[in-house]
């Protein structure tokens, strides 16, 4: 675990953000990348013992200085509202004899409500039918095979997507442990409503909308 850098996005994530950095706990490289909050982000990034950096808001721009930045040759890269969930360094370990693959956790929400559990299972599936994880189920990647396919673009969102896309199916591999996102998004617009969003999101962004158009839409 020594040759691991975790890099983390930040904005506005000051609350959840406390809860991500106790389950990571101190030991590692630890990157957040703030794109200018206005809370407490990275006071608790610093007291948590990670490296704090500033970079133009976006969060492909966010993960591209915070790869920049780091020294270890595996890379973790999470969302703030993103908590590894139990065993996670045991899968990260295992993945590390594969550094021709990226690795990416099973999507799960914190919420014991029935359409959390829905959306999990069509999550699992699309990782599964179409090799497409999201930004939320973390990124385990060697920088080599980074560097390879191009690196993370400094785009303002879909820089998951794009990412995997280029990756492809066949170097993507699934961890033996769950990446556990915060619910908030889902249960304050609703689940269906939110999952339309972020279906009509892609399609147009694999119709060739830019992506600061799209971000209009996401916000």
């Amino acid at each position: 675990m020594h040759r691991l850098s975790v890099v983390i996005p930040a904005l506005n994530a000051g609350t959840l953000l406390s809860g991500t950095l106790a389950v990571i706990g101190r030991g590692l490289e630890i990157i957040v990348v703030d794109g200018g909050s206005a809370d407490r982000t990275c006071e608790v990034a610093a007291e948590a013992g990670a490296r704090v950096l500033a970079a133009p808001r976006g969060r492909g721009s966010q993960i591209a200085a915070g790869i920049a930045a780091a020294t270890g040759p595996w890379l973790l890269i999470l969302h703030a509202d993103t908590r590894p969930g139990d065993g996670w360094r045991q899968a990260v370990a295992a993945h590390m004899a594969t550094p021709d693959r990226a690795g990416y956790f099973r999507f799960a929400l914190d919420s014991p409500a029935a359409p959390a559990r829905r959306l999990e299972r069509i999550v699992a599936w699309r990782c599964r039918v179409f090799g497409l994880p999201y930004g939320d189920q973390g990124l385990l990647i060697h920088r080599d095979l980074l560097r390879a396919v191009g690196g993370v673009k400094k785009l303002p969102l879909m820089e998951d997507v794009d990412l995997v896309r280029r990756l492809g199916r066949g170097r993507l591999r699934l961890l033996a442990a769950d990446a556990v996102t915060s619910a908030a998004r889902w249960e304050r617009e609703g689940y269906l409503r939110r999952s339309a969003r972020n279906l009509v999101c892609l399609a147009l962004w694999f119709a060739g909308v830019p992506p600061r158009v799209i971000r209009r839409l996401y916000a």
